[in-house]
């Protein structure tokens, strides 16, 4: 197996089950068990032999149990985003760039050589260069925005200028390319990783999710040698579906400027666009919660019915911090509402998007939608500073410019997209049920959230409010959806307050830079 230039990803397993393959057979037994629960060590001498027939049966709940918490470092955004993220059943808590300084050499190089390496070098490091210069030319313009929320004075002025150096990294990360390191806890169960490594060939960094994952796959197997009876090899990509092989279409054959326009189109100036919704949501939702109750609708109309799952003045439980909607009945009635849009944002505003992993989507194989010219996402501050926008206009040609040629070297693509900003435009479909739409909008339409994906929370709950203005009424921050509830503070962030009462303003006075 080739392996990248730069430093090797590094994998520990921190922690697991004390018996995992032992316990999904003692789980599987118990569903038959006349004794009641068996334990690890009462499943008997043909324990593998049981457990392996439980796996080919496909009864791989059994196998959900057991959860494994990794260490990963030295591993790619783009591996994070296009694979450890992009499925629901995982728990991750990942360095933030928004607020960590990225340091020289900490961006994964795959196996390149000649002019091909020189010029991957030359760009990552010019990507890395102009990074530093715009946190120090946006260090002005951002002391000037947070000093419209927050008067620096003494008593303050080492935190003041703290915030501020933060979010001049946070807009100046966008020029960094998606190969920059990151190390996380990655938590996820026996079968998971199973997946994992069924499926590691294909994908948009194959040889990173060959390596990282074929390291986690041996510390299993360290761990607990009895999942090695189970394990299958990874999946040849040549016997499955190809992107575009059905219609005879193999690669990017100058579509992608075409298709881009054509989504761009449909988005109408949005960040985010409802293309589609149940078009009895209100009704859906109302008949839900006397159905819960047992009331007709003579005893509870539409609109009180609405009320009580949804105006945290009636229902308490969206007061709590802690997120109680699938466990309370009415809310569990959130379910039935759907809501699908069409958006875009940057990849790095799409790695945190993508966290909400109950608002599913359908992504993107970045290289069919590689255009020929730069295709980014500008954050709002560059605004104020003529100075910065040509530092990140450069460097976003330069990243281009460096990934067309190495295409041109004969590089794979895998390799090439390594290099893409995080500026760069992501466009997807992403559908959510109400129930954890609400959850998620009651997070991101928080001051403190990413701008873009506070942009996207904006635009969604305006458009739902003219579908359905019932449910759209309460579609609301944390801040406000706790004045609602009576809950004192008002905002839950503590010190990271973020100097906007938020819960004073209707959500179509909502405006911000940072």
């Amino acid at each position: 197996m080739e392996t990248f230039i730069s430093r090797s990803p590094l994998v520990r397993l921190i922690r697991g089950f004390t018996s995992p393959f032992r316990n999904a057979v003692a789980t599987a037994k118990t569903c038959y068990s006349s004794q009641g629960i068996v334990d690890d060590d009462q499943v008997g001498s043909e324990f593998e032999r049981i457990g392996r027939s439980i796996y080919s049966a496909g009864h791989h709940t059994t196998f959900q149990h057991a959860h494994f918490q990794f260490a990963l470092s030295n591993v790619s955004r783009q591996f994070i985003w296009s694979f450890l993220h992009s499925h629901p059943f995982y728990n991750s808590e990942q360095v933030s760039q928004r607020y960590v300084a990225v340091q020289a050499d900490s961006f994964a190089i795959p196996p390149l050589h000649g002019p091909a390496l020189d010029l991957y070098r030359k760009t990552a490091q010019s990507q890395l260069d102009h990074y530093e210069d715009l946190v120090r030319i946006l260090t002005v313009p951002m002391a000037e925005e947070v000093g419209k929320l927050f008067r620096r004075t003494p008593r303050i002025a080492q935190r003041f200028d703290r915030a501020v150096l933060k979010k001049a990294r946070e807009v100046a990360r966008y020029v960094l390319p998606v190969a920059t390191f990151a190390c996380l806890y990655h938590t996820i169960s026996g079968v998971t990783l199973l997946r994992y490594h069924r499926i590691c060939l294909h994908g948009e960094a194959p040889l990173e999710q060959q390596i990282v994952v074929g390291k986690m796959v041996a510390a299993l197997l360290q761990f607990d040698p009895l999942y090695q009876s189970i394990l299958e090899e990874p999946l040849d990509p040549e016997t499955l579906h190809t992107l575009g092989q059905d219609i005879g279409i193999t690669g990017n054959r100058g579509f992608a400027s075409d298709f881009l326009r054509e989504f761009d189109k449909r988005l109408d100036g949005r960040v985010s666009k409802l293309v589609s919704y149940k078009t009895n949501n209100e009704e859906l939702l109302a008949t839900a919660v006397r159905e819960v109750m047992g009331l007709p609708t003579a005893a509870l109309g539409d609109e009180d019915a609405i009320r009580l799952a949804l105006d945290p003045s009636r229902n308490r439980l969206l007061g709590e911090t802690l997120n109680l909607t699938t466990h309370g009945k009415l809310t569990r009635a959130l379910f039935h509402p759907g809501y699908t849009f069409c958006k875009k944002l940057s990849h790095t505003a799409d790695s945190q998007n993508q966290r909400h992993r109950m608002t599913p989507a359908s992504r993107p194989d970045l290289a069919a939608h590689l255009s020929p010219d730069p295709d980014y996402i500008r954050p709002a501050l560059l605004d104020r500073s003529p100075q910065a926008e040509r530092v990140f206009k450069t460097s976003m040609e330069q990243a281009w410019d460096a990934i067309h040629r190495l295409i041109r070297l004969g590089i794979p693509r895998e390799f090439a997209l390594y290099l893409l900003p995080n500026a760069a435009a992501v466009r997807f479909t992403e559908s959510s049920d109400l129930l954890n739409l609400r959850h998620k909008h009651a997070m991101r339409l928080c001051y403190n959230s990413q701008e873009e994906i506070w942009r996207a929370s904006v635009d969604e709950v305006l458009q739902i409010r003219e579908v359905n203005p019932v449910i759209g009424r309460y579609l609301l921050p944390p801040c406000t959806l706790r004045k609602m509830a009576e809950v004192k503070p008002k905002c839950p962030e503590g010190d990271r307050f973020c100097g906007v009462p938020v819960w004073q303003l209707d959500i179509d006075q909502y405006n911000r830079i940072i």
